[in-house]
């Protein structure tokens, strides 16, 4: 029993880190994946750097939209890197500083 109960700890565990990804506070906001831009920029603020990644074709190939990244931070001495497709968010990332 023991060991089934580690095994379950250690996939909520996984399961807590990969929905973490998904959202980002903002003082007492939280900004999803999916979100426009336009809601980021007013509960986040202004990022400290935006990077324009390049340009990506849509699916069908019929259109193509922006990729860029916007930078937030260091807070606590973390950095917040949001990817931005076609002008919704579409990636969360965190990785300490230096």
């Amino acid at each position: 029993m023991n060991r089934n109960w580690l095994t379950a700890m250690g996939l909520a565990l996984i399961a807590s880190q990969a929905a973490a990804s998904d959202t980002l506070r903002c003082g007492s906001q939280l900004v999803s994946l999916g979100d426009r831009a336009s809601e980021v920029l007013q509960k986040c603020g202004e990022p400290v750097g935006r990077d324009l990644l390049g340009y990506k074709r849509s699916a069908n190939r019929r259109e193509e939209f922006q990729v860029e990244e916007w930078t937030y931070g260091p807070s606590n001495g973390m950095y917040q890197y949001l990817r931005f497709e076609g002008n919704r968010l579409k990636q969360i990332n965190s990785k300490r500083g230096n």
